[in-house]
């Protein structure tokens, strides 16, 4: 898809365009890395908007395209624990899944290293460990 919009640019017609991923990394090596980060059940609308903005990501930094890579990225697999066990159809159907969606510790591991993931996990069942009681009284309350 990104050859095809790229080949499709014209010049006649160029405006300067803003655009803003929701998490943007330069890397020590200048790599340039823009995430757009969803739930991992997105609508059908959701998923062309983001296709749509990633295109355009490679578009506005075709310069620069040998050193960017664009993600759908979904912080978490509510089907399980891999990529494989995803089973959202809307997802799997209207989105380049298998070049630009990365899932659970796809992500954490590019933006945090191999065990961020992991460690992430910890820190959410240790919280959650110490206000247990907390939102419960939360949510029986309703305060």
């Amino acid at each position: 898809m990104v050859t095809a919009v790229l080949n499709a640019k014209r010049t006649d017609d160029l405006e300067t365009k803003k655009a803003r991923a929701d998490l943007y990394i330069l890397t020590k090596d200048d790599k340039e890395l823009l995430f757009e980060i969803k739930s991992p059940k997105p609508n059908k609308g959701q998923c062309l908007e983001v296709t749509q903005r990633l295109l355009r990501f490679n578009l506005l930094r075709e310069k620069n395209r040998q050193n960017l890579k664009t993600y759908y990225a979904m912080p978490y697999n509510s089907y399980g624990t891999n990529r494989t066990s995803y089973k959202h159809s809307m997802a799997l159907q209207y989105t380049p899944f298998n070049e630009a969606v990365i899932i659970g510790n796809e992500f954490w591991s590019i933006i945090g290293g191999e065990s961020a993931y992991e460690e992430l996990l910890e820190i959410y069942l240790e919280i959650g460990r110490e206000n247990s009681q907390y939102m419960l009284d939360a949510l029986a309350f309703g305060f």
